[in-house]
């Protein structure tokens, strides 16, 4: 995993530009870290947010989901119905794999673009799926953000307002904790404050070489 395969070198115009996978399951505070390395002034390429845009901006993606999955993919004002989407494909892998088929290619394209335009030596790819979809082979280095499983479970009941049982069948059916880490370069393990995870954080990427 020190070097790039060649696909992740044609995205990268300048060589000295390394690529850091950054994930975590649902309330690890991914996306606090990914905040926090901004501020460190590298950039963050947000994967997921990004895939939310571009089914609602591809057309020609949009009628292939809808072709996949039925028109109730999209509301009457044509925008991705997530809850309906997500209702299709929860426990049905074959299904959610063939949706992954439709959107990671175009999500994979648009991040080579943004990659082209980036010059500092370090950039983070942002992306729950990480692991699970091998993108961590096309890294340099990987980033796990983690939080013991009833932590994570009170974040996501605050912030969505989901019950525990909820929550908790969503982490089910993602990749589990111990095989992150085992996989992972670097791990930050966000227990305890703000404070802690941003001097955690900084530790680490400043440590990359």
């Amino acid at each position: 995993m020190d070097e790039l395969n060649t696909e992740t070198k044609k995205a990268e115009p300048d060589p000295a530009s390394k690529i850091i996978g950054l994930t975590g399951g649902i309330g690890s505070g991914k996306t606090t870290v990914a905040k926090f390395i901004e501020n460190c002034g590298f950039p963050v390429y947000y994967s997921d947010e990004r895939a939310k845009a571009i089914v609602n901006e591809n057309d020609s993606l949009k009628q292939r989901i809808k072709d996949l999955l039925g028109s109730d993919s999209y509301d009457e004002k044509g925008l991705y119905n997530r809850k309906f989407v997500g209702e299709k494909v929860f426990n049905n892998d074959e299904l959610l794999g063939q949706l992954n088929e439709i959107i990671h290619p175009a999500v994979r394209e648009d991040f080579e673009q943004w990659v082209a335009q980036q010059t500092k030596y370090l950039i983070f790819k942002e992306t729950a799926l990480l692991f699970e979809l091998k993108l961590h082979l096309q890294c340099y280095k990987s980033l796990l953000v983690t939080a013991e499983d009833n932590i994570r479970i009170k974040r996501v009941m605050d912030r969505d307002g989901k019950t525990y049982r909820e929550v908790e069948s969503v982490m089910n059916n993602q990749m589990s904790e111990k095989d992150k880490i085992k996989m992972a370069d670097f791990v930050i393990y966000n227990n305890t404050n703000l404070e802690d995870l941003q001097e955690d954080t900084e530790k680490i990427i400043f440590e990359i070489e």
